[in-house]
């Protein structure tokens, strides 16, 4: 006797959710092009979706909880994926390792909630910028600060980073070509930590996210403040303006690290 097939044969299995895998890294930046993939240009976004895609036998889109510039570094960036490799996460991890550059490093590999985003469910992004404020810099120092030689008045700099804390809108301190229409973040802490035995500056902010070159654009504008040509209390107006040239410079990306995400 013949069976008639049922409405569903084992191979027409309900739809599988895919694994989601969160990954979190270090990088040196030094030698990309920043973390977003671009055509023909080294990213750390673009090497890691390559060997992830060779490890997994799988098509590949990674998301990361934000961009990094050329040039800049990453203590604890995040990103995720999804796939159906059963890979295990500590195989993952291994496997990623022994193919990436070693200017790149995955410290944690875990599977999460497959509603997880890296970067919509940030809630604090952490970022510091190290200037160094002596005649000289060692070679060895020199990818990873801002060479600044000239006398900085370290008072007037912490003055003025502490003046960027709260809920404002930061156009001043954003790229004037860029299409982000609010320009409205929350700065929950600036402030600076200095070094009087090797003369290096640690400025360190958190936001719930931050403009294209935010951080950078502050570092340069507080250069200006702590040598004499803008003072303290200009930075207010600054803010109020709105307007980009009415800021300093934006400081080198070399100095600047993502150092932690929260979620």
């Amino acid at each position: 006797m013949l069976l008639k097939p049922t409405s569903k044969t084992p191979l027409q299995s309900t739809n599988l959710v895919k694994r989601n895998i969160r990954l979190e890294l270090e990088y040196d930046g030094t030698h990309y092009h920043g973390w977003q993939i671009q055509s023909n240009l080294k990213t750390i976004q673009g090497e890691l979706t390559k060997i992830l895609s060779n490890i997994t036998q799988d098509s590949i889109k990674l998301f990361g909880s934000g961009r990094t510039d050329a040039g800049a570094h990453a203590l604890g960036q995040i990103c995720h994926f999804h796939t159906d490799s059963p890979i295990k996460t500590h195989n993952l991890q291994k496997a990623l390792n022994s193919n990436l550059s070693p200017s790149i490093r995955v410290n944690k590999v875990e599977q999460v909630d497959s509603l997880f985003h890296s970067r919509q469910d940030a809630k604090t992004k952490h970022y510091c910028y190290r200037i160094l404020n002596a005649q000289w810099c060692s070679p060895f120092q020199f990818p990873y600060v801002y060479h600044f030689y000239r006398k900085l008045d370290y008072d007037k700099l912490s003055r003025a980073a502490e003046l960027v804390v709260g809920k404002k809108d930061f156009s001043a301190f954003c790229d004037a070509d860029s299409q982000v229409k609010c320009k409205v973040r929350h700065v929950t802490s600036s402030f600076f930590v200095f070094d009087t035995q090797t003369n290096l500056l640690e400025y360190n902010v958190c936001a719930n996210g931050f403009l294209h070159h935010m951080v950078r654009n502050f570092v340069g504008t507080f250069i200006e403040v702590g040598v004499g040509r803008l003072r303290v209390d200009q930075i207010p107006a600054i803010l109020k303006s709105k307007n980009r040239s009415k800021a300093g410079p934006t400081a080198p990306a070399k100095g600047l690290f993502l150092v932690s995400v929260d979620y």
